[in-house]
């Protein structure tokens, strides 16, 4: 679809064009004006979705439509997310907000049992005391699962694991612990470290969509369309048609002008006396900037 600039345009104007209706009528039929208005709510509902570029939002909905996954956060099946993303315009750093499709837990395994090739899977946190052994040679896990719902909602969690068995009697169990969850969305999500979106507000489903994620990437055949998904997941989807993505969090990481001034001046100097006679007013905090950067900056002198 061609993303034509228009600042008037917002996402309900978008979507009721005819190119628009029409392209998700091919891809669902009888459930597109159902699945529509799905979006269509979700954007209503959430501040920063509806300040997104429309277009964004078309794409996230095209992939969940192309991969016939409902939009709908109490499912758990896919979402659609704001995301503030760094944009560089005419070599300035500048905040536009956007969409971004994640899958959800749910939509892995979805499409996991759509292949064909799965007789069963299955994600589920681990309570303190049912993991009993972990062969680090064979790779076995062994769980003494507490039956009793009631008190086993008592105890706290100590990891989460993935586990699947294929038609042909290959099974796999993936396990991490909450502190090796914790470090994955650390390392790879932006949203993560800063204390927002879906590892923030959802936990847990984020955690089980990692280790479900993990598992089948690592462990199992993946059909055409869970190739797909993968390629979609956590990004924003600048043509959902040739697959033209960006992974946000992964871009660079702005840096505020004055800070940016301050590391262009530890070039010139070679001690900390030297910054302050160049910057008389240098913040403490510059400082600090300076004295975690300087053996780096030696190097490339």
């Amino acid at each position: 679809m061609e993303n034509t600039q228009n600042t008037a345009l917002t996402v309900k104007n978008l979507f009721g064009k005819d190119e628009v209706r029409n392209k998700f009528q091919e891809m669902l039929g009888k459930r597109a004006p159902s699945f529509i208005t799905s979006v269509l709510q979700i954007v209503a509902s959430n501040s920063l979705l509806a300040k997104a570029d429309p277009h964004s939002v078309y794409h996230s909905a095209a992939v969940a439509a192309t991969l016939d996954l409902p939009l709908n956060n109490n499912l758990g099946f896919a979402y659609i997310v704001p995301y503030n993303q760094s944009v560089n315009e005419g070599g300035q750093w500048v905040k536009k907000q956007v969409a971004q499709f994640q899958l959800g837990y749910k939509g892995f395994k979805q499409l996991a049992l759509r292949s064909g090739q799965f007789k069963g899977m299955n994600s589920t946190d681990v309570r303190e005391g049912e993991l009993k052994e972990r062969n680090r040679l064979t790779g076995a896990i062994t769980f003494d699962w507490v039956q009793d719902e009631a008190e086993r909602s008592k105890l706290p969690i100590v990891g989460y694991l993935s586990y699947f068995e294929l038609l042909n009697g290959y099974s796999h169990t993936f396990y991490m612990t909450i502190l090796e969850v914790r470090a994955h969305g650390q390392k790879y999500s932006q949203t993560f470290q800063k204390g927002k979106g879906l590892w923030n507000d959802d936990f847990d489903s984020m955690a089980l969509k990692t280790v479900t994620k993990l598992n089948l990437s690592k462990n199992a055949p993946l059909s055409v369309e869970m190739q797909k998904a993968i390629t979609f997941d956590q990004a924003i989807v600048n043509d959902s048609e040739t697959e033209d993505v960006t992974y946000v969090d992964n871009e660079p990481v702005v840096i505020d002008k004055e800070a940016e001034r301050v590391v262009l001046m530890i070039k010139e100097a070679k001690t900390v006396k030297e910054l302050k006679a160049l910057e008389p007013h240098v913040k403490e905090e510059q400082l600090d900037l300076y004295t975690v950067r300087m053996d780096e900056l030696k190097a490339t002198k």
